[in-house]
């Protein structure tokens, strides 16, 4: 398994994570030098933009999925009452 490391880039007060940084040893002020001037590139604005629609995207569906599954068990949880409830009504028949 590949281990990543995060680097965090300081810029105006704002934090930038920068997953997957080649070197796992790479501090704030590394990163802030290789950008020059604490300015974060334009790749790497896009790189984060990316990443966090990746999340919300991923997010969104396991979420919607969890929506889904809770639908469908309400579902049949009302559907064997219905059934339930008909058989009941069934048997008072008949007595």
């Amino acid at each position: 398994m590949e281990s990543r490391s995060v680097a965090w880039l300081e810029y105006s007060g704002c934090n930038f994570c920068l997953l997957g940084s080649s070197d796992s040893s790479a501090s704030a002020s590394q990163v802030a030098r290789t950008t020059g001037d604490k300015m974060p590139t334009g790749k790497q604005l896009a790189d984060l933009g990316y990443k966090t629609f990746s999340a919300s995207m991923m997010l969104l569906t396991v979420y919607g999925g969890y929506l889904c599954s809770v639908g469908i068990y309400h579902y049949f949880q009302q559907r064997r009452a219905q059934r339930q409830a008909a058989e009941e009504q069934k048997t008072s028949g008949i007595l």
